[in-house]
């Protein structure tokens, strides 16, 4: 436990260490913290943080930085986020792939570190299917889900089709299997065969098959602005640090872990890099939320940066943006 003196040394140190990226001595954290405090004290202080494990001092610099239990300290018990004064830009309601693209570029541009979202898991039901015909024997199903979500394949076929072939087509698949999986829709158009004519069917089964693969293929996570981290002091300094957060960024496992995990949970989530498994890298912190399609949760979303960061600004970037997400996907056109 400490005292009301020691947090509020604490807090101050760890806000101009987030403001300047510089070890915090004595005596500028005497004037952070407007305390009429002698500076010996303040090294007692000091002390008793560090033997406590929320402070350490660098080898070069008779400072202090804060540990990532120091961090978590601050942000669950000394953070206090003014939602009032911050705004961001609207997500149009779009498709939801479109929708999940823009959430990540805004979350990348207003925090200027990297942004992340979970791509909500898709079924391969369709609402509406139709066909273009690009050549001879070369045709573009269009596919649109539930949601929206619409999906473009060129099929190549072994017979030329006419227009009214394709309206005939279109029309039986809409009119039977609209709402169905796919893989349901391709067992049934089997047992349909002979009730259709043979060229007509081939087509069906060909866009269906074409179909399914299209609808349940996608990315698990987007990611945006992993270059910021150029230009973030912590790892333009130290190459290593820079290469293993490209390698996370790579992999993708490691962040789809963990914001499956976030998605077990309501509200904003904070992660701090070397306290758990979660985030395995000492260097870099993650705020996330979830975000809703008509009030379920699908996904989750998030800023990842060094743990050095604005956490009050990341706090309202993930909880605007989950929101603004959450309305786009769930706008009803």
């Amino acid at each position: 436990m400490l005292d009301d003196r020691a947090k509020l040394l604490l807090k101050a140190l760890i806000e101009r260490y987030i403001a300047d990226g510089q070890p915090v001595g004595s005596r500028t954290l005497s004037r952070a913290s407007g305390l009429e405090l002698s500076p010996a004290t303040i090294r007692n202080v000091m002390a008793d943080l560090e033997d406590l494990g929320l402070i350490i001092s660098p080898h070069t610099s008779a400072g202090r930085i804060p540990t990532a239990r120091g961090y978590r300290l601050f942000v669950d018990t000394m953070l206090t986020v003014d939602r009032a004064d911050f705004a961001a830009p609207e997500i149009a309601p779009e498709q939801p792939q479109k929708v999940i693209a823009n959430a990540a570029s805004l979350l990348s541009s207003l925090s200027q570190f990297v942004g992340v979202v979970m791509v909500p898991r898709r079924t391969s039901v369709f609402k509406h299917i139709e066909f273009v015909r690009l050549s001879e024997r070369r045709f573009l199903v269009i596919i649109v889900s539930p949601e929206g979500d619409v999906q473009n394949r060129v099929i190549f076929t072994d017979v030329d089709y006419t227009p009214s072939q394709l309206v005939e087509a279109s029309n039986f698949l809409n009119s039977h299997y609209a709402g169905l999986a796919m893989e349901d829709v391709r067992e049934r158009i089997r047992g349909e065969v002979d009730r259709l004519r043979g060229e007509v069917a081939q087509l069906m089964q060909a866009a269906v098959s074409v179909g399914a693969e299209a609808m349940t293929a996608q990315e698990d996570v987007v990611i945006a602005g992993e270059r910021n981290l150029l230009a973030v002091s912590d790892f333009s300094s130290d190459m290593d640090n820079l290469r293993r957060a490209f390698e996370l960024f790579e992999q993708k496992t490691q962040i789809l872990r963990l914001l499956d995990f976030s998605n077990k949970a309501e509200g904003v989530r904070i992660y701090i890099g070397g306290e758990s498994q979660v985030v395995p890298f000492e260097e870099l912190s993650v705020v996330s939320a979830p975000y809703e399609l008509d009030g379920k949760i699908v996904g989750t979303l998030g800023v990842i940066g060094p743990t050095r960061m604005n956490y009050d600004r990341m706090i309202q970037i993930v909880d605007i943006t989950s929101k603004l997400v959450s309305n786009a996907l769930s706008y009803k056109r």
